[in-house]
């Protein structure tokens, strides 16, 4: 599924529960995010459908390098010769997008949530299972002057170099993982951070919320799920009532 304009000029692009979002900023775009390996000949259509070209695309900024985020990464910046741009803290990760120590256990717990059984066969038909790792990714840090001037919002907790890309312009917040609207481990909709099964260290990902609260954004995109569009506060709300799981 593609969505232009989830927020002005941010476009969405959705598949198997799992989003990449594309920035027009001065006839040129960022991708945020990259996917899983589905994503490819959906994302070149959807740069068509918005009058854009891949020659047209500044790199690929990641939230953070989980494999279901890093989907095309190598692709684009084998193909495209742009930068593919994470955290010092999850540059490891980008190259070995599966060596991660979450806090639970993953292979039993879709048996305890099964609402997360169709979520995850979906991205695992999307290629979940096959995604290659970016081992030349170039060091994000706040301050960095990303293309198209977003703030970088540290985020640690579902990764230690998770971040946040906040762009005050378009009143928008992409949110990684910090926030997602669907957890794909438990089915569960609403915002909420993601399952221990997913998250490296639940206290800082509920920690690092009151970092996405200060950007005072009203779009919130996230890494799973629909946008939010009734502001950053009210999604950590939620987020915080629910806690972790």
């Amino acid at each position: 599924m593609f969505q232009r304009n989830v927020a002005p000029g941010v476009h969405r692009l959705c598949i198997a529960h799992t989003n990449v979002y594309l920035v027009e900023h001065d006839d040129r775009v960022l991708i945020v995010d990259a996917g899983l390996p589905s994503f490819w000949r959906p994302l070149v259509d959807a740069l068509t459908e918005i009058g854009r070209r891949p020659a047209d695309v500044d790199g690929v900024a990641l939230t953070h390098a989980h494999f279901d985020h890093v989907g095309v990464a190598k692709r684009i910046r084998e193909e495209w010769g742009v930068p593919v741009w994470v955290h010092i803290a999850d540059l490891r990760l980008a190259a070995h997008p599966y060596s991660y120590r979450p806090e639970t256990a993953r292979l039993l717990y879709p048996l305890r949530h099964p609402g997360g059984l169709r979520p995850l066969a979906a991205m695992a038909a999307a290629g979940a299972l096959l995604v290659p790792g970016v081992k030349d990714a170039t060091i994000l840090s706040p301050g960095f002057p990303l293309p198209g001037m977003p703030a970088v919002v540290p985020t640690p907790g579902h990764t230690a170099g998770h971040v946040a890309l906040h762009f005050p312009e378009q009143d928008a917040l992409i949110v990684g993982d910090a926030i997602v609207t669907l957890d794909p481990y438990t089915g569960e909709a609403g915002p909420q951070i993601v399952a221990r099964a997913a998250t490296a260290n639940s206290p800082e990902a509920l920690r690092s919320l009151d970092a996405l609260v200060e950007t005072g954004a009203t779009t919130v995109l996230p890494g799973h799920g629909e946008p939010w569009p009734d502001g950053i506060r009210s999604a950590v709300e939620a987020a915080r009532k629910r806690g972790a799981h």
